[in-house]
C-alpha cells in the first residue's frame, strides 16, 4: 500500500491517481460544480468575478481551465495569467511574446554550443598553438 500526506490538506491517505485524499477530491468536485452552476447563468464572467461569487481560489479555477473542464468556447472572458509574465492568456501556459523569446533564447544557446564545440576542435586539429607543440620538432 503506497501512503502519503495530502498535498491540500496534509492529511495521511491511501495514494491514488490523483495524489489527493478522498476528502479534498469530494471538495474540488464541489467547487467546479460551484463554477459551473454560476458559469452557466453568467457566461460573460471573468476569473475575478467567478472566483468572488463561489469562493473558489483562481489558481484552482486556473486547473480547471487547463484540464479542460471549463471550456473558454463557452465563456470567452475566462482568462488566466501567463506564467512568466502574467499577461492573460486563454490557453497553455505562456504567451506568444514569452514562449517566442524562450524559442530565441533555445535556439541561441545552441548556436553557442556549437561554436564552443567548433573552438574546442579546431584546438585539436591545430587551430591554435599549443604547449605541446612548442616540443614538436619541425617538420620538413
Amino acid at each position: 500500500m503506497n501512503l502519503g500526506n495530502c498535498p491540500r490538506c496534509g492529511r495521511l491517505f491511501a495514494k491514488n491517481f490523483r495524489d489527493l485524499c478522498p476528502s479534498c477530491m469530494k471538495d474540488i468536485e464541489a467547487e467546479y460544480e460551484k463554477c459551473l452552476e454560476y458559469l452557466r447563468e453568467h457566461k460573460s464572467a471573468t476569473m475575478i468575478e467567478l472566483s468572488e461569487a463561489t469562493g473558489v481560489t483562481t489558481k484552482q479555477i486556473t486547473k480547471f481551465i487547463k484540464e479542460g473542464r471549463i471550456s473558454i468556447a463557452n465563456n470567452p472572458n475566462m482568462m488566466y495569467p501567463c506564467e512568466v509574465c502574467g499577461v492573460l492568456i486563454y490557453e497553455g501556459n505562456m504567451c506568444d511574446s514569452c514562449r517566442n523569446r524562450l524559442a530565441r533564447d533555445i535556439s541561441a544557446a545552441a548556436r553557442g554550443e556549437e561554436a564552443k564545440a567548433a573552438n574546442q576542435e579546431d584546438r585539436r586539429n591545430g587551430g591554435a598553438y599549443g604547449v605541446v607543440d612548442k616540443f614538436r620538432a619541425p617538420e620538413r
